[in-house]
């Protein structure tokens, strides 16, 4: 069986312990962000210390699976952690629909149970999608964006690195073709045109409510 670490402890850490455990891993155990919680448990698991007690240890050909909802930090842990030989595998919940026409990385992407990824749909690296969205056909999502859960993203949209796609919300096909870098959609939002980067949306239409500081 293969063996995964999960790294952070938090609300959403025993969502990703369940995806890799149905996807046929064995969770040796978990790292927090600092020491406070070393030698203690949580869900079942024991916490093996921090995560620079981690990246100071010997973790060449080891595997990581990172359960943090802010996809900053996501990007910069695995960029620590590949420099120094470990690895994010992808993986994709057994009751997912992907087809075989999609290309998904295999750097680091989560995809939960009951989601569908249409034909010609692009995932690139340590995009999260959560459980029974879906990605209709001839649409890219770029690095590191989050996909809520039961969001629809419709066809032929580009979305662009780090956006965050709130649940329940709706990408309309043949309306929206691009949402910026960093935006935010907000859960139950109805987006029928282009979003421009660094913006929160919300709402049905979806209207910009904020800009987001770089």
């Amino acid at each position: 069986m293969n063996e995964i670490y999960v790294l952070g402890v938090g609300g959403s850490t025993p969502l990703f312990i369940e995806l890799a455990e149905a996807c046929g891993y064995k969770i040796v155990g978990l790292y927090h962000y600092n020491d406070e919680r070393t030698g203690e448990t949580e869900h079942g698991f024991s916490i093996l210390g921090s995560f620079d007690d981690m990246l100071q240890s010997d973790i060449k050909g080891k595997q990581f699976l990172l359960s943090q909802g802010d996809m900053k930090i996501r990007k910069n842990l695995t960029d620590k952690i590949k420099a120094v030989g470990g690895i994010i595998p992808t993986l994709i919940h057994p009751t997912a629909i992907v087809s075989r026409f999609a290309n998904i990385s295999d750097d680091g992407v989560c995809i939960g149970a009951n989601c569908i990824i249409q034909a010609d749909v692009a995932i690139n690296a340590g995009v999260v999608i959560r459980d029974m969205a879906l990605v209709c056909h001839q649409t890219t999502i770029g690095n590191y964006c989050f996909i809520g859960p039961k969001a629809l993203v419709g066809a032929h949209i580009f979305v662009e690195d780090f956006a965050f796609i709130g649940q329940s919300s709706l990408l309309v096909s043949g309306k929206v073709r691009n949402v910026g870098d960093n935006t935010l959609v907000g859960a139950g939002a109805v987006v029928t045109k282009e979003l421009p980067a660094d913006v929160v949306v919300v709402g049905n239409p979806a209207r910009i409510i904020s800009h987001i500081a770089k």
